[in-house]
C-alpha cells in the first residue's frame, strides 16, 4: 500500500479542514484513541460513489455546522426486539439512523442487517466481537474489521460505507490502515455521546443529547438499552423543533 506523504496528508487535511475533524473528542465506546490523517487506502470493495462522501478527512468527528441536520448513530448489538423498536419509532418520527452493527451480533440475529437497511438506514462495521480493537496486535485488528465485513457482504451484499472502531471514539493509526485496507472510506466518530450505556436513564441521555447537539452533529448512542429507546421520542421532537433532521450520516456528509 502506498505510503502517505506530507504532500498529500496536506491535501488531505485541507480537504477536511470544514468538518473540524482533529478537534478534541468525548469518550465513546470506552477508551480514547488519536485521530490521523487519511491513510493510503485501497479501492473500497462495496460502497457506491454515491454513498462515500468525498472531500472529507478519513476519521470523520462530525458533518458542517451550517447544515440543518444531525446523525443519530448506534452501537449495533443487544435484544433485537429494542433494536427494531427503537428504530420503529425513528421511522415514525421521519428520521433515520446510522447503526454501526458488531459482527456477532449479526452472526446471533442476521435479519437485523436487513431490518436496518429496508428501514432507510446506514449499516455498518463496528468490528466483529467488540474487543478494544486499538490494542490488538495487527493480525487481531485486520480479523476483527474483516470478519465483521465478510458478514455484512454476505447479508447484504456491501460490507457497508462506515467503520467505527470498538472500545474507542477514533480510530489508531494501525487500525485506520487497516480499515482502509478492507474497503472502508472513512472511520466515523462522533462529536457527542449520549453517555447512553452508562445507564442513566432516559431523561438524563435526553438532556445529555439536547444540550450538546448542533447542526452537524454525529451522535453516539447504542442499541439494547430501554432508557435509549424511552428517550428517542423526546429527542427527535425537540430536534424537529429547533429545525434540526436527522438523517443517516451518508446523507449529513454527501
Amino acid at each position: 500500500m502506498v505510503q502517505v506523504t506530507p504532500t498529500n496528508r496536506r491535501d488531505l487535511l485541507r480537504a477536511g479542514a470544514a468538518f473540524s475533524a482533529q478537534g478534541a473528542l468525548t469518550t465513546g465506546c470506552a477508551t480514547t484513541g488519536t485521530a490521523t490523517a487519511a491513510p493510503s487506502a485501497t479501492t473500497p470493495a462495496s460502497p457506491s460513489p454515491s454513498a462515500s462522501p468525498t472531500r472529507l478527512p478519513f476519521q470523520v468527528t462530525r458533518g458542517p455546522r451550517t447544515t440543518a441536520a444531525v446523525a443519530l448513530t448506534f452501537h449495533g448489538q443487544g435484544d433485537p426486539a429494542l433494536a427494531d423498536q427503537l428504530l420503529t419509532t425513528a421511522e415514525q418520527h421521519g428520521a433515520h439512523l446510522t447503526v454501526l452493527a458488531v459482527g456477532s451480533w449479526l452472526d446471533a440475529y442476521p435479519a437485523m442487517a436487513r431490518r436496518v437497511l429496508d428501514g432507510g438506514h446506514d449499516l455498518g462495521n463496528h468490528t466483529q466481537r467488540h474487543v478494544s480493537v486499538n490494542a490488538m496486535a495487527e493480525a487481531d485488528a485486520r480479523k476483527e474489521i474483516t470478519e465483521c465485513a465478510d458478514r455484512l457482504k454476505r447479508l447484504t451484499g456491501s460490507i457497508g460505507s462506515w467503520f467505527r472502531p470498538s472500545r474507542a471514539p477514533t480510530a489508531s493509526p494501525l487500525v485506520a490502515r487497516l480499515a482502509a485496507e478492507a474497503g472502508y472510506p472513512h472511520v466515523l466518530s462522533y462529536d457527542v455521546d449520549s453517555l447512553d450505556y452508562t445507564r442513566p436513564g432516559a431523561s438524563a441521555i435526553t438532556r445529555k443529547v439536547l444540550a450538546e447537539v448542533t447542526g452537524g452533529s454525529v451522535v453516539s448512542m447504542h442499541f439494547g438499552y430501554p432508557d435509549t429507546v424511552a428517550a428517542l421520542p423526546d429527542v427527535l421532537q425537540e430536534l424537529h423543533r429547533r429545525g434540526l433532521r436527522a438523517v443517516t450520516t451518508t446523507e449529513l456528509l454527501s
